[in-house]
C-alpha cells in the first residue's frame, strides 16, 4: 500500500465532499493562485486513498494546475454499500466519469495501480470528459503472477474475518522495517484507520479484478487521448519492462522516476510532479513532451 509522507494539506488545498450524479466522494482539491492551466483528477489504487497524492498537491498547484484527489466509493472517507456488485469495474469507471463531469470535463486523468485499470476502463467507456490519461505504476493486464497468492489469501480472509483481524495478520506477514525506515506513528495510525474505514467488499471485488484483468492495451491505443505511462525503477505489482512495452504499444510518453518503486507519487513527489506538469502542458497544446 502507498504510504503518504505527510497528512498535512498544503495551504492551497482543502478537503470536502464532491457531489456528483453518482454519489458523494471525499476529495482533496488544490488550486493555483490564478486561472488554472488545467484540472487533474487523481484516482488511487488498491487499499489506497486520496492521501496517497497529498505530496503532489502543492508542486502541481504551484505549477498552475487544479488537482483533485479522490477516495473512490467504499475507500476511506467515501461511503459505499456492503455489496460486491457495487464495485464492479464498470461501476467504478462510471464513478470516475461522473467525477470528471462534475469538475467541468476535459480533465487530465491519472490512475495509480488499481486506479490505472479503473481509469483505463473509464476512458474506454467515454473519453470525452478527459484531456489526457496517465497510468501510474499500473500494467497492461492482471497483477504480476508473484503477487497472486498473497492477493488471493487477502481476498479470502476478507470474506471470513473482520477488518481488524485481517490488518493484524497482514502486519505479521510484512517484514519489520529498519528503525530509520519505519513510518512515523501518526502515519502508521492513519494507515490503520484508513484500512478500517475501507469497505471490505470493495477490497474483495477490486482484488479479484487485479487477479483477472484482461489485456486491453490495443483497445486503449485506439482511443484518441494523449497517454503517459509513469513508474519507478522497480515495481512489485507490474514489472517495469512490462510497463515499457505497454507504453510502446500505446505510443505513450514514458517516464521512469529514479529512486521510486510502486508509489512515485509518495516516494519521489517532486520529480513525479515535474513529469506530470510537463506532460499535461504538452497534452493541452497537442504536442508530446520534449
Amino acid at each position: 500500500m502507498s504510504t503518504p509522507p505527510t497528512l498535512t494539506l498544503p495551504p492551497r488545498a482543502r478537503a470536502y465532499r464532491l457531489e456528483t450524479e453518482r454519489g458523494t466522494f471525499a476529495v482533496h482539491d488544490a488550486r493555483p493562485d490564478g486561472a488554472p492551466a488545467g484540472t487533474a483528477l487523481l484516482v488511487p489504487g488498491f487499499t489506497g486513498s486520496k492521501e496517497d497524492f497529498i505530496a503532489l498537491l502543492e508542486p502541481l498547484a504551484a505549477a498552475g494546475f487544479r488537482v483533485v484527489a479522490v477516495d473512490g466509493r467504499g475507500q476511506h472517507e467515501s461511503p459505499g454499500p456492503r455489496e460486491e456488485s457495487a464495485y464492479a469495474q464498470r461501476e467504478l469507471a462510471l464513478d470516475v466519469l461522473a467525477q470528471a463531469q462534475t469538475l467541468g470535463g476535459r480533465v487530465h486523468l491519472l490512475g495509480h495501480s488499481l486506479g490505472g485499470l479503473i481509469t483505463r476502463a473509464a476512458a474506454l467507456l467515454d473519453p470525452a470528459p478527459f484531456r489526457s490519461l496517465t497510468v501510474l505504476s499500473s500494467g497492461p493486464a492482471a497483477i504480476a503472477e508473484a503477487q497472486h497468492a498473497r492477493l488471493r489469501m487477502l481476498t479470502e480472509a476478507l470474506g471470513t474475518l473482520d477488518m481488524e483481524a485481517v490488518w493484524q495478520a497482514m502486519r505479521e506477514l510484512d517484514p519489520v522495517p529498519a528503525p530509520d525506515a519505519a513510518a512515523p506513528p501518526e502515519i502508521e495510525a492513519f494507515l490503520h484507520r484508513r484500512w478500517l474505514n475501507t469497505v471490505p467488499e470493495q477490497l474483495i471485488a477490486t482484488g479479484r479484478q487485479m487477479l483477472t484483468e484482461p489485456d486491453r492495451v490495443a483497445e486503449l491505443a485506439a482511443v484518441a487521448l494523449p497517454k503517459h505511462v509513469v513508474s519507478g525503477t522497480v515495481d512489485y505489482a507490474w514489472p517495469v519492462p512490462l510497463m515499457d512495452a505497454m507504453a510502446e504499444r500505446l505510443a505513450a510518453h514514458r517516464t521512469v522516476i529514479e529512486g521510486a518503486e510502486h508509489s512515485p507519487n509518495a516516494e519521489r513527489p517532486t520529480a513525479t510532479a515535474e513529469a506530470l506538469g510537463a506532460f499535461w502542458r504538452s497534452a493541452a497544446l497537442g504536442s508530446g513532451p520534449t
